[in-house]
Protein backbone atom coordinates (compact mmCIF):
# COMPACT_ATOMS: atom_id res chain seq x y z
CA UNK A 1 0.00 0.00 0.00
CA UNK A 2 2.94 2.79 1.06
CA UNK A 3 6.19 2.17 -0.58
CA UNK A 4 9.10 4.95 0.73
CA UNK A 5 12.27 3.94 -1.83
CA UNK A 6 15.70 5.72 -1.19
CA UNK A 7 13.75 9.06 0.41
CA UNK A 8 16.17 11.59 1.31
CA UNK A 9 15.15 14.63 2.91
CA UNK A 10 16.87 18.11 3.22
CA UNK A 11 15.91 20.93 5.63
CA UNK A 12 16.60 24.56 5.33
CA UNK A 13 18.81 23.06 1.90
CA UNK A 14 21.51 22.29 4.31
CA UNK A 15 20.35 19.81 6.57
CA UNK A 16 20.34 16.12 5.36
CA UNK A 17 18.23 14.22 8.00
CA UNK A 18 17.00 11.10 5.88
CA UNK A 19 19.39 9.32 4.79
CA UNK A 20 17.86 6.79 1.64
CA UNK A 21 15.12 5.93 3.95
CA UNK A 22 13.14 2.61 2.63
CA UNK A 23 10.02 1.16 4.20
CA UNK A 24 6.84 -0.65 3.03
CA UNK A 25 3.56 -0.99 4.74
CA UNK A 26 1.36 -4.17 3.09
CA UNK A 27 -2.49 -3.63 2.87
CA UNK A 28 -3.94 -4.59 6.10
CA UNK A 29 -0.78 -4.63 8.09
CA UNK A 30 0.24 -2.79 11.26
CA UNK A 31 3.84 -1.32 10.58
CA UNK A 32 6.00 -0.52 13.26
CA UNK A 33 8.58 2.29 12.65
CA UNK A 34 11.11 2.53 15.46
CA UNK A 35 13.78 4.56 16.87
CA UNK A 36 14.93 7.29 19.49
CA UNK A 37 14.84 11.20 19.18
CA UNK A 38 16.56 12.74 16.49
CA UNK A 39 15.93 9.30 14.74
CA UNK A 40 14.18 11.15 11.97
CA UNK A 41 10.37 9.45 12.30
CA UNK A 42 8.94 12.61 12.39
CA UNK A 43 10.32 14.01 9.38
CA UNK A 44 9.04 10.41 8.07
CA UNK A 45 5.20 11.00 8.33
CA UNK A 46 6.00 14.77 7.17
CA UNK A 47 7.22 13.82 4.13
CA UNK A 48 4.33 11.17 3.83
CA UNK A 49 1.86 13.28 4.16
CA UNK A 50 3.01 16.26 2.78
CA UNK A 51 3.95 18.91 5.65
CA UNK A 52 7.52 19.36 5.05
CA UNK A 53 7.14 22.29 2.71
CA UNK A 54 5.57 24.05 6.50
CA UNK A 55 8.95 22.71 8.16
CA UNK A 56 11.18 24.12 5.14
CA UNK A 57 11.73 20.41 4.14
CA UNK A 58 12.53 19.02 0.86
CA UNK A 59 12.23 15.45 -0.31
CA UNK A 60 15.50 15.79 -2.91
CA UNK A 61 16.17 12.04 -4.08
CA UNK A 62 13.34 8.54 -3.35
CA UNK A 63 9.77 8.36 -3.82
CA UNK A 64 7.11 7.71 -1.98
CA UNK A 65 4.22 6.06 -3.55
CA UNK A 66 0.40 4.79 -2.14
CA UNK A 67 -1.51 2.60 -4.11
CA UNK A 68 1.30 2.58 -6.98
CA UNK A 69 1.00 6.55 -7.01
CA UNK A 70 3.79 8.79 -6.20
CA UNK A 71 2.45 10.99 -4.11
CA UNK A 72 5.62 13.42 -2.15
CA UNK A 73 4.20 15.95 -4.74
CA UNK A 74 1.06 15.91 -3.79
CA UNK A 75 -0.29 19.10 -1.31
CA UNK A 76 -1.60 17.44 2.18
CA UNK A 77 -5.48 17.87 1.53
CA UNK A 78 -4.70 15.28 -1.51
CA UNK A 79 -3.21 12.84 0.17
CA UNK A 80 -5.40 13.17 3.06
CA UNK A 81 -8.53 12.38 -0.01
CA UNK A 82 -6.18 9.55 -0.99
CA UNK A 83 -6.81 8.03 2.30
CA UNK A 84 -3.74 8.39 4.41
CA UNK A 85 -4.78 10.26 7.58
CA UNK A 86 -2.04 11.09 10.83
CA UNK A 87 -2.46 11.26 14.19
CA UNK A 88 0.52 13.94 14.91
CA UNK A 89 2.81 13.39 17.78
CA UNK A 90 1.57 15.10 20.96
CA UNK A 91 -1.79 15.02 19.77
CA UNK A 92 -2.40 18.54 18.23
CA UNK A 93 -5.67 18.42 19.44
CA UNK A 94 -8.06 22.34 18.88
CA UNK A 95 -8.12 23.01 22.78
CA UNK A 96 -10.47 25.44 22.08
CA UNK A 97 -12.86 23.32 20.47
CA UNK A 98 -15.31 21.05 21.95
CA UNK A 99 -14.64 17.37 21.55
CA UNK A 100 -17.58 17.18 18.41
CA UNK A 101 -16.02 20.62 16.80
CA UNK A 102 -12.57 18.74 16.40
CA UNK A 103 -13.89 15.53 15.13
CA UNK A 104 -16.05 17.90 12.41
CA UNK A 105 -12.75 19.56 11.46
CA UNK A 106 -11.32 16.16 10.97
CA UNK A 107 -13.98 15.52 8.44
CA UNK A 108 -13.41 19.05 6.96
CA UNK A 109 -12.02 16.80 3.52
CA UNK A 110 -14.71 15.02 2.90
CA UNK A 111 -18.17 16.11 0.88
CA UNK A 112 -20.13 12.92 2.15
CA UNK A 113 -22.36 14.28 4.83
CA UNK A 114 -23.82 10.14 5.31
CA UNK A 115 -20.55 8.85 5.66
CA UNK A 116 -19.04 11.83 7.82
CA UNK A 117 -21.66 10.60 10.06
CA UNK A 118 -21.29 6.98 10.00
CA UNK A 119 -17.64 7.78 10.95
CA UNK A 120 -18.84 9.59 13.90
CA UNK A 121 -20.74 7.11 15.26
CA UNK A 122 -17.74 4.80 14.55
CA UNK A 123 -15.99 6.77 16.91
CA UNK A 124 -18.52 7.51 19.64
CA UNK A 125 -19.09 3.83 19.90
CA UNK A 126 -15.10 3.12 19.93
CA UNK A 127 -15.03 6.22 22.68
CA UNK A 128 -17.41 5.98 24.60
CA UNK A 129 -15.81 8.63 26.91
CA UNK A 130 -15.77 10.73 24.19
CA UNK A 131 -19.66 10.00 23.66
CA UNK A 132 -20.18 11.69 27.15
CA UNK A 133 -18.20 14.59 26.83
CA UNK A 134 -19.04 15.67 23.61
CA UNK A 135 -20.23 19.12 24.67
CA UNK A 136 -16.77 19.37 26.50
CA UNK A 137 -13.82 22.03 25.49
CA UNK A 138 -11.27 19.61 24.22
CA UNK A 139 -8.07 21.12 26.43
CA UNK A 140 -9.97 20.24 29.48
CA UNK A 141 -9.50 16.67 28.70
CA UNK A 142 -7.21 14.49 30.12
CA UNK A 143 -3.85 13.16 28.50
CA UNK A 144 -5.56 10.29 27.65
CA UNK A 145 -9.02 11.40 26.40
CA UNK A 146 -7.43 13.50 24.08
CA UNK A 147 -5.28 11.29 22.37
CA UNK A 148 -8.37 9.40 22.16
CA UNK A 149 -9.89 12.38 20.46
CA UNK A 150 -7.01 12.76 18.16
CA UNK A 151 -7.00 9.17 17.15
CA UNK A 152 -10.82 9.80 16.23
CA UNK A 153 -10.46 12.87 14.62
CA UNK A 154 -7.92 10.93 11.84
CA UNK A 155 -10.91 8.66 11.54
CA UNK A 156 -13.44 10.75 10.42
CA UNK A 157 -12.27 10.68 6.96
CA UNK A 158 -12.14 6.49 7.15
CA UNK A 159 -8.61 6.58 6.08
CA UNK A 160 -6.94 3.63 4.30
CA UNK A 161 -3.80 3.84 6.02
CA UNK A 162 -3.63 5.13 9.61
CA UNK A 163 -0.06 6.72 10.52
CA UNK A 164 0.36 7.07 14.23
CA UNK A 165 3.14 9.43 15.50
CA UNK A 166 4.39 8.16 19.27
CA UNK A 167 0.48 7.56 20.42
CA UNK A 168 1.96 6.26 23.77
CA UNK A 169 3.66 9.66 24.19
CA UNK A 170 3.30 10.91 27.91
CA UNK A 171 0.37 7.76 28.94
CA UNK A 172 0.41 6.04 32.04
CA UNK A 173 0.58 2.24 31.68
CA UNK A 174 -2.91 0.97 31.40
CA UNK A 175 -3.80 3.68 28.98
CA UNK A 176 -0.93 2.42 26.69
CA UNK A 177 -2.48 -0.75 26.97
CA UNK A 178 -5.69 0.70 26.16
CA UNK A 179 -4.31 2.54 22.90
CA UNK A 180 -2.68 -0.49 22.01
CA UNK A 181 -5.89 -2.11 21.72
CA UNK A 182 -7.55 0.23 19.87
CA UNK A 183 -5.29 0.68 17.37
CA UNK A 184 -5.97 -3.35 16.80
CA UNK A 185 -9.39 -2.66 16.42
CA UNK A 186 -8.54 -0.06 14.12
CA UNK A 187 -6.83 -2.62 11.90
CA UNK A 188 -9.17 -5.08 12.25
CA UNK A 189 -12.15 -3.01 11.04
CA UNK A 190 -9.46 -3.14 7.54
CA UNK A 191 -7.18 0.19 7.95
CA UNK A 192 -3.83 -0.40 7.61
CA UNK A 193 -1.47 1.52 10.18
CA UNK A 194 1.90 2.38 10.30
CA UNK A 195 2.79 2.70 14.11
CA UNK A 196 5.77 5.29 15.15
CA UNK A 197 6.85 4.79 18.48
CA UNK A 198 9.62 5.05 20.76
CA UNK A 199 7.82 2.21 22.79
CA UNK A 200 9.26 -0.63 21.21
CA UNK A 201 7.47 -3.03 23.56
CA UNK A 202 3.98 -1.96 22.64
CA UNK A 203 4.69 -1.58 18.83
CA UNK A 204 6.51 -4.95 18.26
CA UNK A 205 3.76 -6.50 20.30
CA UNK A 206 1.18 -6.43 17.61
CA UNK A 207 2.72 -5.51 14.49
CA UNK A 208 2.89 -7.47 11.34
CA UNK A 209 6.68 -6.04 10.71
CA UNK A 210 9.21 -3.76 11.95
CA UNK A 211 11.63 -1.17 11.17
CA UNK A 212 14.16 0.27 13.62
CA UNK A 213 15.58 3.87 12.22
CA UNK A 214 18.92 5.56 13.40
CA UNK A 215 20.05 8.71 12.34
CA UNK A 216 18.16 9.12 8.93
CA UNK A 217 18.49 5.56 7.99
CA UNK A 218 17.16 1.94 8.32
CA UNK A 219 19.54 0.00 10.48
CA UNK A 220 17.37 -2.88 10.98
CA UNK A 221 14.25 -4.54 10.02
CA UNK A 222 12.51 -7.58 10.59
CA UNK A 223 9.36 -10.20 11.26
CA UNK A 224 7.93 -8.03 14.73
CA UNK A 225 7.77 -11.39 16.71
CA UNK A 226 11.19 -11.38 15.97
CA UNK A 227 13.12 -8.14 16.49
CA UNK A 228 10.92 -8.47 20.01
CA UNK A 229 13.30 -11.31 20.53
CA UNK A 230 16.63 -10.12 19.04
CA UNK A 231 19.02 -9.68 21.61
CA UNK A 232 20.47 -6.21 20.58
CA UNK A 233 16.83 -4.53 20.03
CA UNK A 234 16.15 -5.87 23.79
CA UNK A 235 18.91 -4.29 24.77
CA UNK A 236 18.44 -0.90 23.27
CA UNK A 237 15.21 -0.66 22.94
CA UNK A 238 13.39 -2.12 25.93
CA UNK A 239 16.27 -1.48 28.31
CA UNK A 240 16.90 -5.34 29.03
CA UNK A 241 20.30 -6.85 28.98
CA UNK A 242 21.78 -9.94 30.89
CA UNK A 243 23.05 -10.26 34.80
CA UNK A 244 25.84 -8.59 36.06
CA UNK A 245 26.57 -6.64 32.57
CA UNK A 246 26.83 -3.23 32.43
CA UNK A 247 24.45 -0.84 30.53
CA UNK A 248 26.37 0.27 27.37
CA UNK A 249 25.49 3.30 25.39
CA UNK A 250 24.29 2.39 21.94
CA UNK A 251 27.49 3.94 20.31
CA UNK A 252 29.60 2.20 22.54
CA UNK A 253 28.86 -1.07 20.92
CA UNK A 254 31.13 -1.51 18.03
CA UNK A 255 29.46 -4.58 16.24
CA UNK A 256 26.63 -2.70 15.81
CA UNK A 257 27.67 -0.78 13.17
CA UNK A 258 29.82 -3.60 11.73
CA UNK A 259 26.52 -5.85 10.49
CA UNK A 260 27.00 -5.56 7.05
CA UNK A 261 23.25 -6.07 6.20
CA UNK A 262 22.24 -2.65 8.71
CA UNK A 263 24.90 -1.17 6.17
CA UNK A 264 23.33 -1.68 3.27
Amino acid sequence: MLEIANLEVVYNEVVLVLRGLSIEVPQGDIVALLGSNGAGKTTTTRAITGLLDVHEGKVTKGSIKFNGEQIDNKNPSTIVRDGISQVLEGRRIFAELTVDENLTAGAITSKDKAAIKTAHERVMTMFPVLSERRKSIAGYLSGGEQQMLAIGRALMVDPKLLILDEPSLGLAPKLVAQIRDTIVEINKDGTSVLLIEQNANMALSIANYGYIMETGKIVMDGVASKLLKDEDVREFYLGLHGEGTERKSFRDVKHYKRRKRWLS
